[in-house]
């Protein structure tokens, strides 16, 4: 019913850029909070920025200054630019929604929709 898809990630040298996209497609209503999340191997996942519909964003320590996560409500999708990327950037970069959905006619509301995740390496 909804979807959620990342691309943009890869394998960059430290000092460089990316930029994530996500998509969410399928019978949304609204989307309440996207957020982006990574997860380094033997690590939990971690917030690493989340922007409200109608507030102000927030992101982790680590990637104040370096990253910046906006929106495209009309395209439902959210956009993670990277800057200077370190080593310790590589992880498993996931999408994350708080929406509400269409089905058989009622709404439901999903807290945490998850995408399937892009990688990104950063390493010389």
């Amino acid at each position: 019913q909804v979807q959620l898809v990342e691309s943009g990630g890869g394998l960059v040298q430290p000092g460089g850029s990316l930029r994530l996209s996500c998509a969410a497609s399928g019978s949304i209503f609204s989307i309440n909070v996207m957020a982006w999340y990574r997860q380094a191997p033997e690590k939990q996942r971690e917030l690493v920025a989340v922007m409200p519909s109608g507030g102000s964003t927030n992101y982790a320590d680590s990637v104040m200054g370096r990253f910046t996560i906006s929106r495209d409500n009309a395209k439902n999708s959210v956009y993670l630019e990277m800057h200077n990327l370190k080593p310790e950037d590589t992880a498993v970069y996931y999408c994350n929604a708080d929406l509400i959905y269409n089905s058989g006619g009622r709404k439901y509301r999903a807290r945490s929709y998850w995408g399937q995740g892009t990688q990104v390496t950063v390493s010389s």
